[in-house]
């Protein structure tokens, strides 16, 4: 944890979030310096941040993300805003993008197989043009359909 505040309220927010390693009074041109150094040892840097002083770093992270309460500057450079006082969100956004990574490498291997064959098929002479038209189509509309149910349903 990075955080400008003093070293003493530094230590209580950390015991109670449960962080093993937190550095306190850091000014925002070290916060994003540390962002870059873990990247640049190849380690993937999500950056939660509220306030002007976080703007740099939120910047530098792979995954920028702002309190929806904190200034406005926060959350226009943020990638994601959570709403304030609620980091459960994050439990909740981490599940849905993994189910939306699924879903799209679905999609994808779906549509190139499905395309393929009926390009295969139309140039063997087994389809003709309408009918591979018409199936593209169709599956193009299953695939759009399928796209817009709700990730956040149980399975």
């Amino acid at each position: 944890m990075l955080t400008g505040d003093n070293e003493r309220t530094a230590a209580a927010i950390a015991a109670e979030v449960g962080v093993d390693e937190y550095h306190a009074e850091i000014l925002p041109a070290d916060k994003a310096s540390f962002v870059e150094a873990e990247r640049a040892k190849g380690h993937t840097v999500i950056m939660i941040g509220d306030g002007i002083n976080d703007s740099p770093a939120l910047s530098k992270a792979n995954v920028g993300i702002a309190i929806s309460d904190g200034a406005a500057i926060a959350r226009e450079i943020a990638d994601i805003t959570i709403a304030a006082d609620d980091l459960h969100e994050l439990v909740s956004l981490r599940r849905i993008a993994g189910k939306l990574t699924v879903r799209i490498r679905s999609n994808y291997r779906f549509v190139m197989g499905f395309n393929g064959a009926l390009i295969a098929l139309g140039a063997f002479g087994v389809l003709p043009p309408a009918t591979s038209a018409m199936l593209h189509n169709l599956s193009t509309l299953g695939v759009s359909l399928r796209s817009m149910t709700n990730l956040l349903e149980p399975s």
